[in-house]
């Protein structure tokens, strides 16, 4: 436990070092943050939520949905 409280008081010393995880669609991505691990996505207004089982869910419809769409089209 004191290793997660040591690398979650970095984080909000420091700022969270962010990586992108998966792309959903060209304007939906997921990201992850490789010190706490804390994950998130990005809203309709383009600015970065906590990624919530409701907001995963979502993506994962979505990216059905494109994915579908794409192959249907070509």
């Amino acid at each position: 436990m004191s290793k997660f409280v040591n690398k979650k008081t970095a984080c909000s010393i420091f700022g969270h070092k962010i990586v992108t995880v998966r792309n959903v669609t060209g304007h939906f991505k997921e990201f992850k943050c490789t010190c706490c691990g804390i994950e998130l996505t990005n809203d309709l207004q383009d600015r970065k939520t906590f990624l919530t089982p409701e907001l995963k869910e979502i993506n994962e419809t979505l990216l059905d949905h494109y994915n579908r769409r794409r192959v249907l089209s070509l």
